[in-house]
């Protein structure tokens, strides 16, 4: 009783935990339909592969999937490797549920890429090409992604698998034939990628406040134009030696020499700085700021930030902000269209939202097997990514749900001296899913004080960290 007590302070309900295979499957039927084609009902493939990647810890690849889920494994490979079931289609299905959640109203959305190691080059988009993750060139294949970050929740909702312009070479035909490349494709960049999807998301109506950006994308001037032009606002992170104005510069058009007429190429004429010199200015205001609360107490950096000009292609000459964050171990420079009258702790929020996308690739690789995948044909990836978004939004929508209906006892603030309580992680729900489906072993009741277990250690471990900060000794 006292074990049952405490599940329902920390705001998880054991009665429901039981229900969650059902929840799963209820969930599932919503979107049935759309891995179904024309001739024949393969939706509950669809419904194996969601929960094998749900349920199971490790190995998530097909073979291991269907053995595990009692699928036969050459239906479920012909599922997700060629079946013309529409991964797109049920992307956009879900969106259209994430639109209208009140969770998501004061989103922010952010865009990365997530590279995986490849043992070859022969899955679709595969290549020498720079991975983030091992901090060098290796053969990888490359998605770029959109996630729809809170302070609470952080899940993908769109993303394009790069290929890169080899593929597209005469020589490359018949390797793009093999995996099934669409002859529509073809060769575009990563921020043209993150454009067609900014683009895509927002005319189908996903709230959110602005976009984030890493300096891959930060730096492109293109996008940034575009972003503008479409009034989105922006912070993108651009490199220490990226050109500014701190006063209007001037375009002007020099005479040519030959005939005395006006150039047709512009000279911009103004003293320019790079970013990081207008950083060490001793005149510039700094303020310590507190970004968000974690288990270590809550993370705080220094912001400064004022207007700067910035000159496009064109040319077009554009004010906007310089702002800069300051860590113990790096500073970021951002360049942001937002308003003249926005505050700096606004700005600094937004900006620092960015870091959840890694978040949001984490859960996806640890939690959701996205790195296990192994099917090498484009469609294949394309379906795998519309069944880990799938599951993600199942996860969310579950945490969500029992947050609203279920708060954790306040009592427990008190009782572990701490400010914030640590919520439920998308490794929480899959260990009650795992005991309330026949996967694993465990019991709902075992699994959740698991996880309360979980909770309890973070929040002390938040406490202990707290008390150190402030010089005292752990009680």
């Amino acid at each position: 009783m006292e074990a049952r007590t405490e599940i329902e302070q920390w705001g998880i309900p054991l009665e429901e935990v039981d229900q969650l295979g059902e929840r799963l499957t209820q969930f599932y039927d919503r979107f049935r339909r759309y891995t179904q084609t024309k001739t024949r009902d393969t939706s509950e493939y669809g419904l194996g592969y969601l929960s094998g990647l749900l349920r199971m810890e490790t190995k998530r690849n097909l073979a291991n999937v269907g053995r595990k889920t009692a699928m036969p494994g050459q239906n479920l490979q012909h599922f997700i490797s060629n079946s013309p079931w529409s991964g797109p289609t049920l992307i956009e299905a879900i969106q259209k549920e994430i639109k209208v959640h009140p969770a998501f109203q004061e989103a922010v959305l952010v865009l990365d890429e997530s590279a995986e190691e490849k043992a070859g080059e022969q899955s679709a988009g595969a290549g020498r090409q720079h991975n983030g993750r091992l901090g060098k060139i290796e053969v990888s294949q490359v998605g770029v992604f959109l996630s729809l970050v809170t302070p609470q929740v952080n899940t993908w909702v769109d993303g394009e698998l790069f290929i890169p312009a080899h593929w597209f070479e005469e020589q490359s035909a018949e390797k793009r034939k093999a995996v099934g490349i669409p002859d529509q494709r073809n060769f575009q960049t990563k921020p043209e990628l993150g454009w067609q999807m900014i683009q895509r998301v927002r005319k189908r109506g996903i709230p959110f406040q602005a976009v984030l950006m890493d300096s891959l994308y930060g730096r492109n001037e293109a996008l940034r134009h575009q972003l503008n032009k479409a009034k989105l606002e922006y912070y993108g992170d651009v490199p220490a030696n990226t050109q500014v104005y701190l006063e209007r510069p001037n375009i002007v058009y020099p005479l040519t020499q030959k005939r005395g007429v006006p150039s047709k190429n512009p000279v911009i004429e103004g003293a320019s700085y790079e970013v990081q010199s207008v950083g060490q200015q001793p005149t510039l205001p700094w303020e310590t700021i507190r970004v968000r609360p974690n288990e270590r107490g809550f993370l705080e950096a220094q912001f400064a930030r004022c207007r700067v000009w910035v000159a496009y292609p064109g040319p077009e000459l554009r004010q906007e902000w310089l702002l800069i964050r300051k860590d113990p171990a790096q500073i970021t420079y951002v360049l942001s269209n937002a308003p003249e009258d926005i505050s700096l702790e606004q700005m600094a929020w937004r900006k620092s939202q960015r870091y959840l996308i890694e978040r949001s690739h984490q859960d996806a690789k640890d939690e959701l097997g996205w790195d296990e995948f192994q099917a090498r044909k484009y469609r294949a990836w394309e379906h795998h990514l519309a069944l880990t978004i799938l599951a993600a939004w199942f996860i969310t929508e579950t945490r969500f749900d029992w947050k609203q209906r279920l708060k954790q006892d306040p009592a427990l603030l008190e009782k572990y001296e701490v400010e914030v309580l640590p919520q439920l992680s998308v490794g929480n729900v899959r260990e009650l899913l795992r005991a309330a489906l026949p996967l694993p072993q465990l019991s709902s009741e075992e699994a959740a004080q698991l996880v309360v277990t979980h909770l309890v250690n973070r929040t002390r471990s938040r406490k202990s960290r707290l008390r150190k900060a402030m010089g005292k000794p752990d009680a």
